[in-house]
Formats: structure tokens, sequence, C-alpha cells
């Protein structure tokens, strides 16, 4: 009887623990990686490295910011190069819309700002934004394995007044309470 309540304890913890990592005043920090692939017939290689951080300004809504550095290299063509600075905002649905295993989060993610790709006889730099949905798995209270889908666009000047880039991305974030983030900046003075 001993054992039963004390697991249910840990779980009903654990539940809990799973809503507070989105709760306002919570931050994010992480990156992924998006379309790491190679091609052996066309000895080709591509990858994308994306940090993020964000602050929640309310629960399961964050707002903060997104680099982007990339490479596309084969044989026969030069390298392309692409980038991308500005805001990003995510909103996860919580377990009232979407029901599923208790460290699973649904959200999506939407970004814009400056952004190109340069590179390959091909370039367009210009406004860039990106839309697309997400999934977060929490491996321990504070660290998420994500995936993220997304449709991004960029128009402007360059040789090609526009260009679509879909890509699939693995990340993870680190979801600290804004206490945590603001003690570890003292240890550091």
């Amino acid at each position: 009887m001993k054992k039963l309540l004390l697991s249910a304890v840990a779980f009903a913890t654990m539940a809990l623990a799973a809503q507070a990592q989105t709760q306002k005043g919570y931050y994010i920090i992480g990156g992924s990686i998006a379309n790491v692939s190679g091609n052996t017939t066309e000895k080709s290689f591509k990858f994308n490295l994306s940090p993020k951080a964000a602050w929640f300004i309310q629960d399961n809504v964050a707002l903060g910011g997104e680099v982007r550095f990339g490479v596309d290299a084969g044989r026969g063509r030069g390298p392309s190069f692409n980038y991308f600075v500005g805001p990003m905002a995510r909103y996860y649905f919580g377990e009232d819309q979407v029901s599923l295993v208790k460290q699973t989060r649904f959200f999506g993610e939407a970004n814009a700002g400056i952004g190109g790709t340069n590179g390959g006889g091909n370039s367009t730099n210009g406004f860039e934004g990106g839309i697309g949905p997400g999934l977060a798995y929490f491996v321990t209270e504070n660290v998420a394995l994500e995936l993220l889908a997304k449709a991004n666009f960029i128009t402007g000047a360059g040789n090609k007044s526009a260009a679509f880039a879909p890509s699939l991305s693995l990340g993870f974030q680190i979801h600290l309470p804004g206490s945590k983030l603001k003690q570890v900046r003292e240890d550091m003075r």
C-alpha cells in the first residue's frame, strides 16, 4: 500500500511538472538542427543550425528570437549559404485541447525577419517568414526533445525574387523558471 501511495504521488508530481514548463515567467533556451542530409549519388550535404530563446508572456505563449545559419554544398556546384535573424512566437496546445501522453505537447511556431540564401548561382535576400507545427517530448522536467516541420518563404532582392524552403528539424529546448535564470546570472557574477 505504501509503494502504491508513493507511486501515485510521484506520478501526480510529474503530471503537474509537465504543465509547469509552459507557464508565464518560464524561459526556453535551446536550438535545432534542420534538414541534415547527405546524398551519396550527388555527393551533396545540407545542414542548418538554429539557436533560439524565448520567454513565456502568458501560459502556453512564448515570444523570443531565433538565428539560423546553414550550408548546402554539392559536387559540381558551389556551396549555398542561408541565414535568418528575427523574432519567433510559440503556442503550446494544452491537454484539454489535445489528449496525449503527459510528457508530450503539440505546439505551433511562427517567425518573421531578415533572411536569405546565397550561392550556387542563385540568391534571394530580404523578408523571410515561416510557420509550422511541432511536437515536444519532455525527457525530464525541464528538457524537451522537439520535432518541428515548417514552411519558410523568402521574398526580396536577388536573381530570384522569391524562394520557398520547407524544413524538418530535430532539436531540444531547456525550460527554466525565471527565478532559476536569475539565480544563474547572480552565480556568474
